[in-house]
């Protein structure tokens, strides 16, 4: 087992594939330590298959990438600035708000920096936006929809979390709704005082509005649809992923003819190669969790922190660091596959609603978006916009303390995460000693 161990620590420094590592893990623990026949990890993949919210993941990535490939962004965009631009800051509050939705939408922050970032640059040059703070906000902002419906790692926390909590993808995506636009407003105030001292105020034109609204007039209402639909209770995650990439291709396709049946191909392939990868380092980690759960890993665990740590804000601390680290060190799927399995059952000990710790956990991961030496959003703007790797860490430098702000308040005010969970439908706050 100690040779096995050392084989999967050199593969994983050699860049393995994580599925690999994962999987290779589980597959030792099953048969030197267990003592049960390994094949048993594939019986997790039926489970994780048969999960009713799992159909929701391939859903919502075949229409973020739908969306990727149309108009939609120019639109998105042009739309927020008719409504927004002539505020002061009003450019970056409607670039916050455009990169979010199209997060959200999308999952990924890559995604967005490259289909909006490239809208968005020029624009803010051409107000007299300092470069260093226009490469810090574009870059930042492709990160910020992770806490908004339906953004994929909200269900991936959703789905493994709930092998040990009961919890549902519907609770997370209301639960991220305040933290992620208190983050949003705290990111927009900072780039207020940047817009007072170096823009002047725009027009007010009606005319662009309805130009903008008449442009994006098919694909507006999804959003409010969606998030309406999920707060009132009318559907569940699944069935919301469905209605939305049946109407995306609908409009895309066949109303608004911005998708060819080339770039369909492509959106296609695209989005199963990136399910598939989802799929099966889930699958993998669900495997893994059964091997913590038969070793009570977690619970040999929790008696050496609470050994030395009684207090649960003093354990959020410290879970804020160690978690800022994971988001240095993997990305935001890796370290959900990973991660949470071990500390869930920690969390619950300690009295914290498993909901407000997966809004923690995310909004901790986001930073990792914005840190390096992983920070994949930190990489393609370097890329995208021709810079150097250290000047884009430097531009990002306030954003990252404002989020780091946002993380706090959303650390020690459960209500933010939780107050919106009374008036659903969905289900009643978790006491989470009752889990114990």
């Amino acid at each position: 087992m100690s040779f096995i161990t050392l084989g999967l620590i050199v593969l994983a420094i050699f860049g393995t594939p994580l599925f690999i590592i994962i999987g290779g893990a589980a597959f030792a623990n099953f048969h030197y330590v267990i003592g049960i026949h390994p094949a048993t990890l594939f019986t997790d993949f039926y489970r994780l298959t048969t999960m009713p919210v799992f159909v929701a993941i391939p859903l919502f990535i075949f229409s973020g990438y739908l969306l990727a490939e149309s108009r939609v962004p120019e639109k998105m965009l042009r739309f927020t600035n008719s409504l927004l631009g002539w505020m002061p800051g009003g450019l970056c509050l409607a670039a916050l708000i455009a990169c979010s939705i199209f997060t959200a939408f999308t999952g990924a922050s890559a995604i967005t920096i490259v289909a909006i970032g490239t809208l968005l640059y020029p624009a803010f040059i051409k107000e007299n936006y300092p470069e260093s703070f226009t490469l810090g906000l574009i870059t930042t902002s492709g990160s910020l929809g992770t806490l908004f419906m339906p953004c994929l790692p909200l269900i991936l926390y959703g789905v493994i979390a709930s092998q040990q909590a009961p919890l549902n993808v519907e609770n997370m995506f209301v639960a991220g709704l305040i933290p992620g636009i208190l983050l949003l407003v705290l990111l927009w105030i900072y780039s207020f005082f940047f817009a007072i001292k170096y823009t002047q105020k725009k027009k007010f034109l009606f005319s662009e509005i309805v130009a903008s609204v008449k442009d994006i007039v098919w694909e507006l209402p999804l959003p409010f649809f969606i998030i309406g639909g999920i707060l009132g209770g009318l559907f569940s995650a699944p069935e919301a992923a469905a209605v939305t990439v049946i109407y995306l291709f609908l409009v895309e396709m066949f109303i608004t003819r911005d998708m060819t049946v080339t770039k369909l191909i492509g959106v296609i392939k695209n989005s199963m190669i990136m399910n598939g990868s989802i799929l099966i380092i889930v699958g993998m980690a669900l495997g893994l969790t059964d091997v913590f759960v038969t070793l009570s890993i977690p619970d040999k665990l929790f008696a050496i922190i609470s050994a030395h740590v009684t207090n649960k804000y003093a354990f959020l601390f410290l879970l804020n660091i160690f978690l800022v680290f994971v988001g240095m060190a993997m990305d935001i799927f890796s370290a959900c596959a990973v991660v949470v399995p071990i500390v869930v059952p920690i969390a619950l000990k300690y009295n914290i609603d498993p909901i407000h710790l997966g809004i923690i956990f995310l909004t901790n991961l986001e930073l990792g978006f914005l840190t390096p030496p992983v920070g994949m959003s930190l990489f393609i703007s370097s890329i995208k916009f021709n810079k150097s790797f250290p000047a884009i860490v430097k531009s990002v430098v306030p954003f990252v303390i404002i989020l780091v702000v946002g993380l706090v308040l959303i650390t020690y005010i459960p209500e933010l995460s939780l107050y919106l969970l009374k008036f659903t439908s969905q289900k009643e706050l978790i006491n989470p000693t009752d889990l114990l």
